[in-house]
């Protein structure tokens, strides 16, 4: 059904929806967390009658528009793409992933986008309290057009609620609630909206510190801290739990991506969480893949099995386990799985040449295997294994997903140290005076942004080879067009996402060392 094309034109279309997926989210955290925290601002303005939290939030919510602005850009480019370069991919799931991105696109560019004209430019036009509800409904709005964005992508790692429909090759939704409410897509949703909220909180302390270090709208930067420092040590905490929460998910929908990304080659009971280790390759091979063995770590015990069942006996498969099988597990190898996609891949050609020599009875006969619930389950989930070629392939970068994810929870970690400090020197009063703290609060604004992309990046990264989880492999969902094509835009498309993020930047600074307007 589908063609595996030249793999340098793979590559291209990769790196070209890295790159623009890699720009796009440097601004929809900002506007996931910054968008609330002005929320809260201005319904303290409201509740107070204090000018000085109308100023305050009048401010933020000129940083948060050059954001929005651009973030919208790049939005619209990504979604694009997937008729674009991956064409194949957009035919083959079409029906289900579409709803979402549409639903998504009438919350930002009717809801979102008519409450944000209101709220910028409502202030002497509306009542406080109607210029409110439209503040609140655009950090809701925005929250919820990530939630349709996080729904499409929860399904590509977790495909439920449809079934295949073999007279159009493609997959059709049976069951919108299964889709929305996929567990994967309620745990990517709960993280990365609180990533989002953190990030916007470390922003506003960030910029806030960088005030008091010129000794200037000190009322201003104390009173953001305090918001922000309550809502991020709060996001910081609900970050945390809710990463807990995906790792239990990807343990069940996604066990390869688990194992890699704590480089757990052989499965086990009372398995070890690796809190630091230093990978190497060794001589040891699954396939030709080599094994990574610790240059040192310092493990947990036992703490991944609790992870991943709620108990030390929890046994976690490893790589190995998951390539060559573990029977008295009930794994199957990926051999296997490869042989029973070839079995629903050759079902699908017979059909189409049923249909093609009007052989209606047995076109209907294969067409009823396709809805059969049982045949789906033991042979068109491993649809996607018909095109791989060595069990080996499903192995994802394990360095990447390893290092990444160590990185990420690191700087989680970090995260509630330094929005704990923020406040407690806040309530003693000894904020001022510890300028080495605030210089640190200063530079980590770009911590939550690193770990935000790592995120996405062990996400991605930690699932190839497939674009969609065991239905689809990436190389055979790209569209047949030149490579050179697609290196042009690439080139483009760096420049000018590079333009917008310098524009971004230098707005940001600008409107930052002005300040607020009196």
């Amino acid at each position: 059904m589908f063609e595996s094309f030249d793999l340098s034109l793979v590559d291209w279309s990769r790196a070209q929806f890295a790159l623009t997926a890699v720009y796009h989210w440097l601004f929809v955290p900002l506007t996931l967390g910054l968008s609330f925290i002005i929320a809260i601002m201005e319904t303290i303005y409201v509740r107070t009658g204090n000018e000085e939290w109308k100023r305050m939030t009048k401010f933020w919510m000129t940083l948060f528009g050059i954001n929005f602005a651009i973030g919208v850009a790049t939005g619209l480019i990504l979604e694009f793409e997937f008729g674009t370069n991956w064409s194949n991919y957009s035919w083959f799931v079409g029906d289900i992933f579409g709803a979402p991105l549409a639903i998504e696109g009438i919350l930002a560019f009717f809801l979102e986008s008519t409450f944000v004209a209101v709220m910028f430019f409502g202030w002497e036009k509306i009542s406080k309290r109607a210029h409110l509800i439209s503040t609140w409904l655009v950090a809701i709005g925005a929250n919820l057009s990530a939630l349709w964005i996080l729904v499409a992508n929860a399904w590509m790692q977790n495909p439920v609620g449809m079934v295949f429909n073999p007279e159009t090759a493609r997959n059709e939704m049976i069951s919108f609630w299964e889709v929305l409410f996929n567990e994967v897509a309620v745990s990517k949703f709960l993280h990365t909206i609180s990533s989002g909220f953190l990030l916007g909180s470390m922003f506003v302390v960030g910029i806030s510190a960088y005030y008091l270090l010129k000794n200037r709208e000190i009322l201003l930067a104390k009173r953001s801290i305090l918001i922000a420092g309550i809502f991020g040590l709060l996001s910081s905490l609900l970050v945390i739990y809710t990463g807990d929460i995906s790792a239990r998910t990807l343990a069940k929908a996604q066990p390869m991506k688990f194992a890699a990304f704590e480089a757990l080659y052989e499965g086990k009971e009372r398995a070890g969480l690796v809190a630091v280790g230093v990978l190497r390759e060794s001589d040891r091979k699954i396939g030709d893949k080599a094994v990574n063995d610790f240059v040192f770590r310092i493990e947990i015990p036992g703490f991944l099995s609790v992870m991943t069942g709620g108990s030390p006996e929890t046994f976690v498969p490893g790589i190995s386990d998951l390539v060559n099988g573990n029977p008295e597990r009930g794994l199957l190898s990926v051999s296997e799985k490869m042989e029973r996609g070839r079995i629903a891949r050759d079902l699908l050609i017979e059909y189409k040449e049923a249909r093609k020599i009007n052989d209606t009875e047995i076109a209907e006969s294969i067409a009823a295997t396709f809805r059969d619930r049982k045949f789906n389950e033991e042979f068109f989930r491993y649809f996607g294994y018909a095109s791989i070629d060595k069990p080996e392939e499903v192995i994802p970068g394990v360095k990447v997903s390893f290092y990444t994810f160590h990185v990420m929870v690191m700087l989680g970690f970090l995260f509630i140290l330094i929005f704990s400090l923020a406040l407690l020197f806040l309530f003693r009063g000894t904020l001022r005076k510890n300028k080495w703290f605030l210089w640190i609060a200063l530079f980590s604004i770009l911590l939550p942004y690193v770990a935000s992309e790592l995120g996405w990046v062990l996400a991605e990264m930690g699932r190839q080879p497939w674009i969609i989880q065991d239905l689809m492999p990436v190389t055979t969902a790209v569209t047949h067009v030149s490579t050179g094509s697609v290196i042009t835009t690439f080139i483009l498309f760096a420049v000018l996402f590079t333009i917008l993020l310098i524009a971004e930047v230098s707005i940001m600074i600008r409107q930052i060392k002005i300040g607020p307007k009196n």
